[in-house]
């Protein structure tokens, strides 16, 4: 299903009564939500199950502005998979811009959870599902589609494992890959991941020893997923976003934790340590985050919301010092 751009807005009136603008597919905000999400610093990316953000990676920036590539945990045929997303948040105003991308190159993944930049390269991604598939994609020439390279899973699957995070570090040429299960309420914690990661001739990607750790998040309480995203910082600190999610009319809640650190030596070993009171950084009541990528040298992060029937949102954070 192809959607041409459409423009969201939490100051001006698109379309009344949240339905669904005509020829794009997407539902756009509620007029009386306007000011709700104004006031609280969140621009509505969609108002349907169909637009929630499942991952973000940000691609470029210019002062308030950012370019960024957002994963949608959509699971039918022909629903957008990856899509690129122009977000603005100065004083003028918050908007964002939705541009959904064509997946090419082999069947469409179900359920993608995580996306992630490929440090050193240009436009070039790792997309990863919940199942734990890595999908090394590529954005094409013209910058309407997104191609597949390569199809890998993660290694060390545990049983029941459950994805929605992944990030990538890269230090003294070296690159390593940290993910997590989700976890589920007081009898699973989020199991945390960490691997070195290189790339072959073929753009495939090659896992080398995995470190694990578990994580229980300290923020929210009920219907608890322990990790519903994961960023590293420049100075390597570990960001965890956990998530209350009570079912697809909410309530939701979140946050996200300084859980540690992640350090990668010269020789390419990865060292994951966990906090043994993992601090929270901020509290994002009425939300399910489930996307967290913190833009480099800026001290700042984006975050995005799959609020399922509430749609998408987008806010920023100054939590990645």
């Amino acid at each position: 299903m192809r959607m041409r751009p459409t423009v969201l807005t939490t100051i001006a009136v698109l379309c009344a009564g949240g339905a669904v603008a005509a020829g794009t597919g997407v539902t756009v905000a509620r007029t009386n939500d306007a000011p709700a999400l104004a006031a609280t610093g969140w621009t509505q990316v969609g108002h349907d199950v169909r637009s929630g953000i499942s991952g973000l990676t940000v691609t470029s920036r210019t002062h308030d502005a950012y370019r960024v590539l957002i994963a949608l945990d959509n699971k039918r045929p022909g629903e957008t998979r990856i899509a690129r997303l122009d977000y603005r948040a100065g004083d003028s105003g918050r908007t964002a811009t939705v541009q959904p991308l064509e997946w090419r190159g082999g069947a469409e993944p179900i359920d993608v959870e995580a996306i992630e930049s490929v440090p050193g390269a240009s436009d070039e991604y790792l997309a990863v599902s919940s199942r734990g598939l890595v999908y090394h994609i590529e954005v094409t020439d013209d910058g309407k589609a997104v191609q597949v390279r390569d199809l890998s899973p993660l290694p060390a699957i545990g049983e029941g494992d459950d994805f929605e995070s992944f990030a990538l570090v890269s230090r003294n040429d070296k690159l390593a890959a940290v993910w997590a299960d989700r976890g589920e309420g007081d009898g699973r914690p989020a199991t945390l991941y960490a691997a070195p990661l290189s790339f072959n001739q073929y753009g495939e990607s090659v896992f080398g020893t995995v470190t694990k750790a578990a994580y229980r998040a300290p923020y929210p309480t009920q219907d608890l997923r322990h990790a519903s995203d994961i960023a590293v910082t420049d100075s390597g600190r570990l960001l965890i976003a956990s998530a209350s999610d009570e079912g697809d009319d909410g309530p939701f809640d979140s946050a996200v934790s300084d859980a540690g650190s992640v350090s990668l030596d010269r020789s390419g070993r990865v060292r994951l340590t966990m906090a043994r009171s993992p601090e929270i950084l901020r509290k994002f009541k009425g939300h399910k985050v489930e996307a967290v990528d913190c833009v480099s040298g800026s001290g700042t992060a984006i975050l995005g919301t799959d609020d399922e029937n509430a749609g998408g949102a987008l806010t920023t954070a100054r939590i990645c010092h």
